[in-house]
């Protein structure tokens, strides 16, 4: 006997399947990370088809099966409409590569679910062309959630204050490094202070502040090499697919 639930959640990722079905990666408030598999939903006659749309909330319904989720109802509960622009959508496929790489398993956690809500309306509401600092704000917060955030106030390693022209970033201890202790330490890349200072303001949620920043190319560049090398260290060391 198949057994029916019912949940909210963020749809992040879709894979279409034979001629008319469409798998659904959702993030839900009850169960964490479900695939759901809407079976002809994209038969223009589904009733399904308008219930349930990438980088939306939802309200979803299914059953469960022995091998596999099926959806059965599903009702657009927010959807994001100033998020179709090239470089917002683009944002919004990195957003979505983050969850898929890191959420693996059923385990529910609110605060990223608010996190996801929280982003997705700043994304909205962005004035600017070029939003990646909403994608930065996104996976460094994400990433303390998951309790890898980095240290950013004293060295990772000696714990001693902080000189501004000899900073290092070591994915490994962490954090941010001195000039010392980056000697023995392979992989520390060299990290200026206006990059760190953007990275505590991400992660003191200040988005006032961050959002009226003039980032150039260089800094921007940087805060990319930075935050793309923590978050493929973290993942080449830890096991998420198991979580």
């Amino acid at each position: 006997m198949s057994l029916q639930y019912k949940t909210q959640g963020f749809v992040f990722k879709k894979d279409d399947r034979l001629e008319s079905d469409r798998n659904f990666s959702v993030f839900t408030r009850d169960f964490g990370r479900i695939e759901v598999l809407g079976k002809s939903i994209r038969k223009i006659a589904s009733k399904l088809r308008g219930g349930i749309e990438i980088f939306s909330f939802s309200e979803v319904e299914f059953v469960q099966g022995r091998m596999r989720k099926t959806l059965t109802d599903a009702v657009l509960e927010k959807k994001f409409n100033n998020i179709d622009t090239p470089e917002k959508l683009k944002v919004s496929y990195h957003i979505s590569s983050l969850l898929d790489d890191f959420l693996k398993g059923e385990e529910k956690d609110e605060k990223i679910l608010h996190l996801i809500e929280d982003v997705f309306n700043k994304l909205e509401n962005y004035k600017k062309e070029n939003c990646s600092i909403v994608y930065y704000y996104f996976l460094w917060n994400f990433i303390a959630l998951l309790g890898y955030s980095p240290e950013l106030s004293q060295c990772a390693v000696c714990q001693q204050k902080l000189n501004p022209y000899n900073l290092y970033f070591s994915n490994k201890e962490g954090g941010v490094i001195c000039k010392h202790c980056s000697v023995s330490r392979k992989g520390a890349v060299k990290i200026k202070s206006d990059i760190i200072k953007i990275m505590r303001l991400i992660l003191k949620k200040d988005f006032d502040v961050l959002s009226r920043l003039k980032i150039d190319k260089n800094a921007n560049d940087s805060l990319s090499k930075i935050s793309e090398g923590y978050k493929n260290y973290i993942l080449s060391t830890n096991n998420f697919k198991n979580i």
